[in-house]
């Protein structure tokens, strides 16, 4: 009785994973230069705010102050959370046969997505307080995805495409839907109305591109 033939990989599955391996590290790098953009545009450098900027930004806003409008502050900052642990978990994913110089830039983004989760002026007394506790946590975890990044890629392909693929998208659309809750605020103190920047733009396109596909991409099965 002759063995059985080993397993082999969809022509089409191969086809997009080849796609993946350079779309994912473009998706990754736009939506950090995108959320480190402009997300208010203005003439005045002074008076660009970026998405970087927002989760601090927002709690100045005298509707905020006053208890009138209740956001999630710490959404601001799923963008970096999104890009450092998919930075991490597909380095060294096999599929994507990346080279050294990829996985070196890969984990040198989640490294700096994740140290952008850092308060300015931080201390580490005050990363431990209630209002710092959720980005010290994802700061964490963070760092850790990225020291462990070997070992995450031998988990199942579909269980890290779904947590891409859902991360991703509510990394683009619980912060775009809070900023335009605030937009109507900060036109009110620039006098004049905003519309989104350019980092809002690309920022939010990246991270919808990156969640579709890894959702895509988690549901193909291998043939045998």
């Amino acid at each position: 009785m002759s063995p059985a033939p080993p397993p082999r990989v969809d022509a089409g599955l191969a086809s997009i994973e080849m796609l993946l391996r350079w779309l994912w590290p473009a998706a990754l790098l736009l939506a950090f230069l995108g959320y480190t953009g402009p997300w208010v545009d203005h003439k005045a450098a002074g008076l660009v705010i970026t998405g970087l900027d927002l989760g601090e930004y927002v709690k100045f806003l005298t509707p905020i102050r006053r208890g009138e409008l209740t956001l999630w502050r710490e959404g601001f900052y799923l963008p970096l959370l999104a890009i450092s642990l998919t930075a991490s978990l597909i380095a060294f994913r096999a599929e994507l046969r990346y080279s050294w110089p990829i996985r070196a830039i890969l984990l040198a983004l989640a490294i700096v997505a994740a140290l952008n989760l850092l308060p300015p002026a931080w201390t580490p007394q005050r990363m431990l307080t209630a209002e710092f506790r959720q980005q010290a946590v994802a700061l964490a975890g963070s760092l850790l995805a990225m020291a462990f990044s070997p070992l995450l890629a031998l988990l199942p392909h579909r269980i890290v495409g779904l947590f891409i693929g859902l991360l991703s998208m509510a990394a683009a659309l619980l912060p775009i839907r809070q900023f335009f809750v605030v937009l109507p605020i900060i036109s009110a103190l620039y006098n004049r109305p905003q519309a989104p920047g350019w980092g809002t733009v690309l920022c939010v396109i990246a991270l919808l591109t990156l969640g579709a596909t890894a959702l895509g991409w988690a549901w193909k099965r291998t043939i045998k």
